[in-house]
């Protein structure tokens, strides 16, 4: 019965796809439903449905003024035209959307970030995350025949200088606001030294901005989340002593009625975090930020952690990556340093 029912897209499989693919396109509620969409059409070769899918969501792309909208619906465009589809479907109009979006929320994304509570700060920082992986992907297209690289505007060196360029340019723009909520200060801030545009030193004089007195406790725990908060934040904190010293400075500042209200919040920033690096952590904390910097050998030491390289231990596993990596007999670094350019 549901054969008979589907039969009214179309008299073939193909048909009724592309039938129903069409349908759904002109019926959507979103603009992400749209571009999920032509995702979904380039993944199942449905090429004859692509036009009105793309007039659609070209309709679409142009009438939404809503930042989060466009922010949620551009990931999925920009990978359908990364990726695009084993037959090499012509993506040149996903391109021409792809980047209009882009630049919209790059215009929108500042003032959309202004005065906003807790639960759509959270929504919007998902959205920061989402775009900054999205303009990845975007500034630097693949050398694909159709795709975005076939035009010459859309070539890696000029996406890399202009999009990501001015992506970077937006998300220092929200790490030095005021008006932008702590947790979307904090996560542009980290995306910023993630992408080699802030070095440790700049990294730590935002966060002693963020975690002066003058700072609510509630507002300075929202910039950690967004700075630490999420894969690697942990880590980060680990091997930086200078911003790990400077959160333990700011806890430990907390006024004492404050200290509950920021606490869940804390808590669910660091509950994040893998039980080895959250134990690395502790141990780390309680040695002490006078006692990380010392050279001395003790029992206070977390394995593995150190002022240099322990020879003794780095020979231990030599042999064992040697053998992995077929370059003959095991030796030690004492030995020679056959290893060091593996990597390149």
């Amino acid at each position: 019965m549901r054969v008979a029912e589907a039969g009214v897209w179309g008299t073939t499989v193909l048909a009724a796809a592309t039938g129903r693919a069409e349908a759904d396109a002109v019926a959507a509620q979103s603009l992400a439903e749209v571009t999920a969409l032509a995702e979904q059409c380039l993944l199942a070769g449905l090429a004859g449905a692509l036009p009105t899918v793309m007039r659609v969501l070209a309709d679409r792309a142009a009438l939404d003024a809503d930042v989060g909208h466009l922010a949620q619906a551009l990931p999925a465009l920009v990978r359908a035209l990364r990726y695009g589809d084993v037959r090499g479907t012509d993506t040149g109009a996903l391109a021409e959307v792809a980047a209009g979006l882009a630049e919209r929320v790059f215009v929108g994304l500042p003032p959309a970030c202004a005065a906003l509570d807790a639960d759509a700060a959270a929504e919007m920082r998902r959205h920061v995350d989402a775009v900054h992986t999205a303009v990845g992907l975007l500034a630097d297209p693949p050398a694909a025949s159709g795709g975005a690289a076939s035009r010459p505007e859309d070539s890696p060196a000029e996406g890399r200088g202009g999009l990501r360029v001015r992506w970077l340019g937006v998300l220092r723009v929200l790490s030095g606001r005021d008006t932008v909520p702590g947790v979307i200060r904090g996560r542009a801030a980290r995306l910023l030294l993630d992408a080699g545009e802030l070095d440790q030193d700049a990294a730590a004089r935002l966060m002693g901005l963020a975690l002066s007195p003058g700072t609510p406790p509630a507002e300075a725990a929202a910039w950690i989340e967004g700075f630490v908060g999420g894969g690697g934040g942990g880590m980060l904190l680990v091997h930086d002593e200078q911003l790990l010293a400077l959160v333990d400075g700011w806890l430990t500042g907390v006024p004492a009625e404050a200290f509950t209200d920021v606490l869940p919040l804390l808590r669910r920033t660091f509950s994040a975090y893998e039980p080895g690096v959250r134990r690395t952590l502790g141990e780390l904390v309680r040695r002490g930020p006078r006692e990380r910097g010392s050279t001395a050998d003790g029992a206070d030491g977390v394995p593995g952690f150190g002022p240099g390289l322990d020879t003794e231990r780095a020979d231990a596993v030599l042999p064992v990556v040697r053998l992995l990596l077929g370059l003959g007999e095991a030796r030690t670094m004492s030995d020679d340093n056959d290893l060091a350019g593996v990597g390149g």
